[in-house]
């Protein structure tokens, strides 16, 4: 095979076995931080998961129990809100996955949220939303929470529930 015709026969092998979609970039994003960084535990998480069980139990429901996993997997999305500077479900379905696929979940949930203080006002807020309301209470074994502040003070949170 002569040199010019040999050129773009490698490039196109090239092209063919390097590309890759955006959804397995993202995927291999969420799955590199997620097993390689759970940030330790704020005194406000554990009381959002605190105050989450009280109310599971007082509706005769399971407690949950906390999953570093999780924790690293909900991290990660609450950091990107922050980036984002907004709230969202964006990429939800690849933490699911992830989840599914790392720690064995049957079904994930999650729950959102940003600006709230406290521990109690953030758990209230969701319990005063039927959507939210519904993960909570939902059919789950594991769960775990990230709670951070962006540049000014403003918290964002992401609650994850995984049932195993």
């Amino acid at each position: 095979m002569k040199v010019p015709t040999l050129l773009p026969a490698m490039a196109l092998l090239a092209l063919l076995t390097l590309s890759c979609s955006t959804d397995s970039v993202e995927e291999e994003a969420i799955n590199a931080i997620a097993a390689s960084y759970v940030p330790d535990t704020k005194i406000i998480e554990i009381e959002i998961m605190e105050l989450i069980n009280e109310y599971r139990i007082n509706q005769g429901l399971s407690v949950l129990q906390d999953m570093s996993e999780i924790k690293a997997v909900a991290f990660s999305h609450t950091d990107y809100m922050i980036e984002q500077s907004e709230i969202s479900h964006d990429n939800f379905y690849l933490r699911k996955a992830n989840l599914e696929n790392n720690v064995g979940a049957v079904r994930v949930g999650e729950n959102v949220a940003y600006g709230f203080h406290y521990a109690q006002t953030v758990v209230n807020a969701w319990l005063n939303s039927e959507g939210h309301k519904m993960i909570i209470e939902g059919d789950y074994t594991h769960f775990d929470i990230s709670a951070e502040q962006d540049e000014n003070d403003r918290w964002f949170y992401t609650n994850i529930f995984v049932k195993k």
